[in-house]
């Protein structure tokens, strides 16, 4: 504009000199050339302008659609079930399964036949993942396994959950065992039951445990580990006689060598408070002799192999059993070993027999990729529904089926 300006001054100045007749033809000519030629310094200014904004803009969308494009790959990456990011997952279940239940049996809609509760529930089906859950319904519900359970001083326990924002926004919830008084019923009270512990699972989580004798607490707290609504976790515990371990996925939440009663047995769990869904719930008991199974008897039964319904690809939190079995072929480097797949009823004869033998087949890829077993060591095979240990009637039946064998060659 300052230049505009400039210029029709000069232009005035210019006119002066000229006869008046001329100057009005003169003078508009002058005008419109300034203007022609303003307009186009104009065009140019804005033309380049609109260039560099362009050239940004396509860069940020170039460099958006890269972050995306990143942002998915890394999700998958995540998402994508790895070994080695439970390196630190030491758990390994116990080897004899005595409850199961995934809810299967169960039509959705009903309240599931193997438990009993004091209020609400439902099996659900969801669009995130597969299966059947157990939706709690309602903050101050219990919900408890309606079949007392017989335990023994070495116990695991594992179970899919998740949480679900309640009415007020919250996703916490609790878990607990105890030694109930009234085991067809509720157990009333903030310390139910004659002994027992529990894991409040929020924000900040907390572990406390009661004793029969003196009602003494032992409590642990851990803080920042976070679950959030909608996400899946696996929860596992194991008990072996005073001590208690209770991890959450890869994490261990708590290593508490002195919180078990070990003067009464535990016969029923709980889930109360809050509304998760829950499912894959395992116990186990016994200690797992990996070493005296495989190289005295010939022949190891892991449950502490896991893999989705239908699927071949074996689960993190595998690691700390298929660790142990590793362990044991290193050291004696001169067992060869064959791994057996097997499966339940469930499906036709000629899929399970597949799939049986791709599980097989993946167990040996963990064991020579992750772990250093030399191939050479280890051959797989797979016998589907073929040589049931248990009847296919029941969810804990089908979990005993659903096994992987280690033989000796």
């Amino acid at each position: 504009m300052k230049t505009y300006i400039s210029l029709l001054i000069t232009a005035s100045l210019f006119l002066f000199t000229v006869p008046v007749q001329c100057q009005f033809n003169i003078g508009k000519k002058i005008q419109d050339k300034l203007i022609n030629r303003t307009n186009k310094g104009i065009d140019k200014t804005i033309d380049k302008g609109i260039d560099g904004v362009l050239k940004k803009n396509t860069k940020s969308q170039n460099d958006s659609v890269l972050s995306d494009i990143t942002s998915d790959e890394q999700t998958d990456t995540q998402n994508r079930p790895t070994l080695q990011s439970y390196s630190k997952f030491d758990f390994i279940p116990g080897n004899k399964v005595i409850f199961f239940d995934d809810f299967n049996q169960d039509a959705v809609g009903d309240f599931p036949a193997l438990w009993n509760t004091n209020g609400s529930g439902e099996v659900v089906t969801n669009n995130l993942y597969p299966g059947k859950w157990l939706k709690i319904n309602g903050g101050s519900t219990c919900i408890w396994n309606d079949i007392p359970l017989v335990l023994t001083d070495n116990f695991t326990v594992e179970f899919d959950v998740i949480p679900q924002k309640s009415e007020h926004g919250a996703t916490g919830f609790y878990f607990g065992m105890i030694k109930s008084e009234h085991p067809k019923d509720f157990d009333t009270g903030s310390v139910p039951g004659k002994s027992g512990f529990f894991v409040h699972f929020d924000y900040n989580t907390y572990f406390n445990s009661y004793f029969s004798f003196e009602r003494q607490q032992v409590t642990g707290i851990r803080e920042g580990q976070t679950q959030k609504a909608d996400q899946k976790y696996h929860i596992s515990l194991w008990v072996q006689k005073e001590r208690i371990r209770v991890y959450q996925n890869e994490m261990k939440l708590f290593d508490l060598p002195k919180a078990i009663d070990i003067n009464v047995k535990y016969n029923k769990m709980r889930f109360e408070d809050g509304t998760p869904m829950i499912s894959n719930i395992r116990i186990a008991v016994g200690t797992p002799d990996m070493r005296s199974k495989l190289i005295t008897e010939g022949k190891l039964i892991s449950y502490g192999i896991y893999f989705d319904v239908n699927k071949d690809i074996v689960k993190p939190e595998s690691n700390g059993t298929l660790k142990s079995i590793a362990d044991v072929l290193k050291e004696n480097p001169d067992i060869r070993v064959k791994i057996v797949g097997y499966t339940d009823s469930d499906g036709a004869d000629a899929t399970n027999l597949d799939l049986s033998k791709r599980r097989g087949a993946s167990v040996k890829a963990e064991l020579v990729n992750n772990f250093g077993i030399e191939t050479s060591r280890l051959e797989s095979d797979g016998l589907g529904e073929t040589k049931p240990v248990a009847p296919n009637d029941n969810p804990t039946n089908k979990a005993l089926n659903r096994r992987v064998e280690f033989i000796k060659l």
